[in-house]
């Protein structure tokens, strides 16, 4: 028989799998939808959401002290200017 702290675990990986399911369809529901560049900006924020449940629930980043949430989160803000400037260079071209 299964401890209660156990099938709690199970139960929140399978909620967050249902979740990272949801979300999927839901990005592949609103690429049919003509946003125009927003098209864009609503996929990655879709994106940038799984990848907080992948970080926080699978990776156990949750439970984790503060100094490995600063080595997360740097590089996402590194990875955020670099494209930023990216799309600010594709999008003021002549």
């Amino acid at each position: 028989m299964l401890n209660t702290s156990s099938t709690k675990a199970y139960r929140t990986y399978i909620l967050v799998w249902l979740a990272l399911l949801v979300l999927t369809v839901v990005t592949w529901l609103v690429s049919y939808v003509h946003l125009g560049m927003l098209n864009v900006t609503v996929a990655m924020l879709i994106a940038s959401m799984k990848a907080l449940l992948v970080a926080l629930f699978f990776m156990h980043l949750r439970y984790e002290n503060r100094l490995l949430w600063a080595f997360a989160i740097i590089p996402l803000g590194f990875l955020t200017l670099i494209i930023g400037g990216t799309l600010a260079d594709v999008l003021l071209r002549d």
